[in-house]
């Protein structure tokens, strides 16, 4: 069983919020987006993404002999071929939606999805939203497709050695950006009470990691806790669209 609630907010900044979320009972998937691009584009292009997304999650939970676009991967379960296709289905279509569209020119978005595949997660990113697991400590478990990724990996150094870098907000990454698109899908086992958090950079970069921990160990309640992570994000920095989904896992129905 998977409960899941969400919470976003356009912040102080910025009219239009851009950031998108899906959650699906019955496919038991849940989703971030976080779009970009001028004239509300980013808002088109994240929830272009979510839909091509749930519509092909949809269409392989209903056909198992679906045509796999991309070929099917047989080192990778039935689920994560199903996640990463859905995911470069939906980069072709707004890198299709944005050539065709001159208002959307250069648009894109980030995503963060996830599928719960009976006692099993299966996940993937794209961009700098991220997913963490918390099962009384929080871990990232997404890698940020970044110049600061990047560079902290070819250094060797901590991020905080980049926090002024005039490349920080710089992503080598997105849907919707090329034609085709690279999408690492992973898979873990999950335990009981164990909770899986989806967000995008609005919340992750307003408030540090050991802050979402301690927000996560005093709030028990999902929809308390997502409500103060947005609004505790929002106070900090209120500059971006923060959005934050939830998903406890529980082995009894």
């Amino acid at each position: 069983m998977l409960t899941v609630v969400s919470r976003t907010h356009p912040g102080t900044v910025r009219a239009i919020n851009e950031d998108s979320t899906l959650w699906e009972p019955h496919l038991a998937v849940v989703a971030v987006a976080d779009g970009m691009g001028g004239h509300n584009a980013g808002e088109v292009a994240s929830r272009l993404a979510l839909d091509a997304l749930r519509s092909f999650l949809q269409e392989s939970a209903a056909d198992r002999d679906v045509t796999w676009p991309f070929g099917f991967d047989t080192t990778h379960s039935v689920a994560a071929n199903r996640l990463s296709t859905a995911i470069r289905i939906a980069n072709g279509r707004v890198y299709r939606s944005a050539g065709e569209h001159a208002e959307y020119s250069g648009m894109g978005t980030t995503i963060v999805a996830a599928i719960v595949d009976r006692s099993r997660l299966v996940y993937a990113s794209v961009g700098d939203s991220r997913i963490y697991s918390f099962d009384g400590a929080l871990t990232a478990i997404t890698t940020d497709d970044s110049w600061v990724e990047m560079l902290m990996k070819e250094s060797g150094l901590a991020a905080a050695a980049f926090e002024r870098h005039p490349m920080r907000h710089v992503l080598t990454s997105v849907v919707g950006a090329r034609p085709e698109l690279d999408v690492r899908v992973d898979e873990r086992e999950l335990t009981d009470g164990q909770t899986i958090v989806l967000c995008t950079d609005g919340l992750h970069g307003a408030l540090p990691d050991r802050e979402l921990e301690a927000v996560l160990k005093a709030e028990r309640d999902l929809d308390r806790a997502a409500a103060r992570l947005v609004d505790t994000a929002v106070r900090r920095d209120g500059r971006d669209n923060v959005t934050v989904a939830l998903a406890r896992y529980s082995r009894t129905a």
